[in-house]
């Protein structure tokens, strides 16, 4: 399924692997910006709310925001999805590098929000934080700091995934005023409500700091996160027997069902 030339190897791959409900918010952000060509095309009036059947036009759509209309024109596209991985970390203070690995750039700008929120959050709310990302097994008990939780991000697996998915879902949240449908992993869903207070407030407080008075960071910002999001998903390790999110490649018994691995 071609609806238009225009590809990108650092976001059609993650979108054309996406099921619908996972595009679904993607879509939502960009509906909100008025100067948007998705919702006139061909393809989205045939088949919304199916949305794999257009994930092309979704990431060029996403491209066009993040560019000058004028130099899009010039270009025949928008800038590269790297480039406004880059503007959006730049945007967000974060230590993001030009040219960089697409992960390595989301993962600085998640950092960036993490730490950022974990600044705005009481004692109190730190300690629940901690509590509840050990529900989900294994973490040692330590100092309650904001270098323990990039350590933890940092990880990967499960624990990295978890955080990311709950500033992805709190953002969905406040632009869209609704959270994400989460798969159907009990661990996440429980651990995502109990977040859901401490996370939420801080994270609720960073998004409104941040100055959206360029228009397209209104969208980018939020389509960076939930694309950073549905990276680390589709890059995780599942288990063989219930498709439990594992918390990396070495466990050896799955936490929800016992499977070994």
């Amino acid at each position: 399924m071609n609806n238009t030339h225009i590809y990108d190897s650092d976001i059609n791959p993650v979108l054309e692997k996406a099921t619908s409900e996972d595009l679904a918010p993607l879509v939502g952000y960009i509906e909100k910006k008025f100067s948007q060509d998705l919702t006139y095309s061909e393809a989205y009036k045939a088949h919304s709310p199916e949305h794999t059947q257009y994930f092309d036009l979704i990431a060029k759509e996403i491209r066009d925001m993040g560019g000058n209309s004028f130099a899009n024109l010039k270009r025949g596209e928008g800038p590269s999805y790297s480039e406004i991985v880059y503007d959006v970390g730049k945007k967000l203070k974060a230590s993001v590098i030009k040219g960089a690995r697409i992960e390595d750039n989301e993962a600085a700008i998640l950092e960036a929000i993490l730490k950022k929120a974990f600044e705005q959050m009481s004692e109190a709310e730190k300690a629940e934080l901690f509590e509840s990302l050990d529900s989900s097994g294994g973490l040692s008990k330590g100092a309650m700091t904001s270098a323990a939780l990039i350590t933890l991000f940092r990880s990967g697996g499960f624990y990295s995934y978890q955080l990311t998915l709950i500033i992805a879902n709190q953002i969905a949240k406040i632009i869209l005023g609704r959270g994400l449908m989460f798969a159907t992993n009990t661990t996440i869903v429980r651990t995502a409500s109990t977040l859901a207070g401490p996370v939420g407030w801080a994270i609720t407080g960073v998004w409104t700091a941040v100055d959206l008075a360029g228009p397209a960071f209104s969208v980018t910002i939020p389509c960076v996160v939930h694309i950073a999001m549905l990276r680390k998903s589709q890059q995780a390790v599942y288990c063989s027997s219930c498709n439990t999110m594992l918390i990396n490649d070495n466990v050896k018994f799955c936490p929800e069902c016992g499977t070994k691995q």
